[in-house]
This record gives structure tokens, sequence and C-alpha cells, in this order.
């Protein structure tokens, strides 16, 4: 028997000892009832009459055995059992109603996040790549933290941003950025017209009242690396001679979303320029990982900590280390959105 059916037929089978055990001392005969009442909690709606039918039937069949039948008693309990079952019939209608309208959103939540945050590929050229994103949220995998790879004629090209705010006024807006970059990416000349691209279309498409901490990279099949940096943390570069270091800004550029008002111009203030060796990995991730807090306060340190776990094993593994690192430090499940993006440059990916 169905297990949502099995718990009421047990507490009625209890009650039915228990009244035989007793005889005509206690009146049990309304106590059937919670058959009908426990089968609206789970199960399908046609589950409850089925169980009150049972119930009316087992209190007809023990009136008759103990010498109630016709008694005032068993007409009372005939009306309780018939009216729990009514109105567990309607709140099991309800219960399945809204079951049904919480799959459908669940599973729009889940199709548009899986659109907008598809799993990066493995490899751009000689790229290797690898990405995480923990939700602060349970009821959904994402939030207003994003990333993002494509392929283009100047390398590999990435974007990693967290939208300023809370609910789905940060996914709205991430899907913005996401789609600038989308468009813009695989033929711009330069970073700072993607930047462009991407502050057009916030200013076009969102009220205006968010701002996207966000970072443009590139990686030439060279190894030149292209940084542009605007309000973001700064990208962790892991060598492979074991040293760690954060690229840093040459100069402070706003979150996107508040260039104009700044008054600033990405192509006039440059971008951070490096170049990479084989074997070289560079961390890009969110605040939800530099401000991850231990139980004193104290911020995780990235390059303290992250440098050592991501110089060994692939990206994906090197991630996984991380990310049981944080909760490590942290000691309690993510308060905040976090987005992790791992490159490798691999010179000798036969791809190139």
């Amino acid at each position: 028997m169905a297990v949502p059916a099995a718990l009421p037929l047990a507490v009625m089978g209890i009650a039915l000892v228990v009244d035989v055990a007793t005889g005509t001392q206690f009146n049990l005969l309304p106590v059937y009832a919670a058959g009908p009442a426990l089968a609206a909690a789970r199960g399908p709606v046609r589950l409850v009459p089925a169980v009150g039918v049972v119930a009316m039937a087992v209190c007809v069949a023990v009136a008759a055995s103990s010498g109630r039948l016709g008694y005032a008693r068993m007409y009372v309990a005939l009306i309780a059992i018939l009216y729990v079952t009514l109105a567990a019939s309607y709140a099991a209608w309800a219960r399945s109603r809204a079951e049904r309208r919480l799959v459908d959103v669940q599973e729009v939540a889940n199709t548009l996040e899986d659109v907008l945050f598809a799993p990066v590929p493995p490899m751009i050229g000689p790229v290797r790549l690898a990405g995480s994103y923990v939700s602060a949220s349970r009821a959904t995998r994402v939030g207003g933290d994003l990333y993002k790879a494509v392929a283009s004629s100047r390398g590999a090209r990435v974007v990693i941003a967290d939208v300023q705010g809370k609910g789905l006024g940060t996914v709205r807006c991430a899907a913005v950025v996401l789609a600038a970059f989308r468009e813009a990416a695989p033929d711009a000349v330069q970073l700072t017209e993607i930047a462009r691209r991407v502050e057009t279309a916030l200013d076009r498409s969102t009220d205006g009242e968010r701002f996207v901490t966000g970072l443009l990279a590139q990686v030439s099949d060279a190894g030149h690396l292209v940084v542009l940096n605007q309000g973001h943390p700064a990208p962790l570069l892991v060598t492979t001679h074991g040293r760690a270091e954060l690229i840093e800004p040459s100069v402070s550029l706003p979150p996107f979303g508040l260039t104009a008002l700044a008054g600033a111009d990405p192509q006039q203030e440059g971008v951070t320029r490096s170049t990479l060796h084989a074997g070289d990995r560079i961390l890009f991730y969110t605040d939800g990982l530099s401000e991850a807090r231990d139980g004193t306060g104290r911020f995780y340190p990235v390059a303290e900590r992250a440098g050592p776990l991501l110089a060994q094993g692939r990206p994906e593994t090197a991630l996984r280390r991380l990310r049981a690192d944080v909760a490590t430090f942290t000691g309690s499940t993510p308060n905040d959105d976090s987005a992790l993006l791992l490159l490798e440059f691999d010179p000798g990916n036969p791809a190139i």
C-alpha cells in the first residue's frame, strides 16, 4: 500500500484496537475521523474520500459489534467523520493546487537559470576553465552574481560581476549584463568596447537604481592577459612557481551603472596587462569569497589560503578544495552569493 495511505489507516487501526479492547466504556467512534484528516496531508485528493468511506464503514462495524448500532453516539460519530472528510478533501485540493503552482514556478526558474547561467566550456583555445556558483538562498540556485566565458578572435574572454541588491531585480539586471557581454565579446576589438556596451545596456534596460561591480578579462593564445576592473575584487594570479598575488587595477574605476555619473572613461583610464606562462592560473571571484568571515569576524584571506589550494589538480578539483576550505574557515553555510571562475593557461592545448 502506498505510504500516504498507510499512516491514516494505521491510526484508524490503532483506534480500532483500543475501541475493541475497551468495549463500551469509552466512545472512540469519532476518533476514526483522524483517518481522512491525515490523508489530506499527502497523496492525491481522491485518497481523502476513500479513507473517509473506510472510516465510516469501520465506525458502523464497530458500533454493530459492540451493541451501539442505531445509538445517537454512532450517528454523531458518522456526522463528525463526514464533516472532517469534506473539510479534508477541500484542504487536499488546495494543497495539491498550490503544489502544482510551485512546481510550475520552480520549472520556470530552473529554465531561466539554465539559460542565464549555462556552465562555462571546459576549454577555450589555450585556456582551461572551471566555474562554481553557490547561492545563499535555499529557494534558488542563483542570485546577483554571474560569470561567462566566450571565444573571440583575440582569445578567451570572460566576465564576472556582482549585481548590487537582492531579489528578482538582481537576476533581471544580471541577465542584462550577460546578454550585453554575449553580444559584444566575440567581435569587439577592445575590452573597453565591451564595457561601454554593458554600460549602455544597463542604462537602457534597468531602472538605474542598481550598480554592478564587474571585471572583464582576455587571455590571448600567446598568454597575454588583459584585465578591466570596474569596482570588483582583484583576481588572484597563481603561478607555477607557487607565487600567489592579487592583480590590482592600476586605476580604480567605478562599477557598471555608475561610470557616467563618475565621469570615468575606461578607454582613457586604461587596463591592467600581464603575461601568463604555461600552468599559470587566475581565480576570478565575487565578494562572497573575499568577504566570507570566520567566527571572529575576520575576512577570508584569499591570497594566503586560496593560492596553495588552486596550484594543483584539475581546475574543477581545485575549486572544490577551495569551497571546502571556505566552509571550514567560516564554520557555517554561505550568507552571500559566491561565484568562482578559475582559468589555467595551457599553451600545449591542441585546440590552438
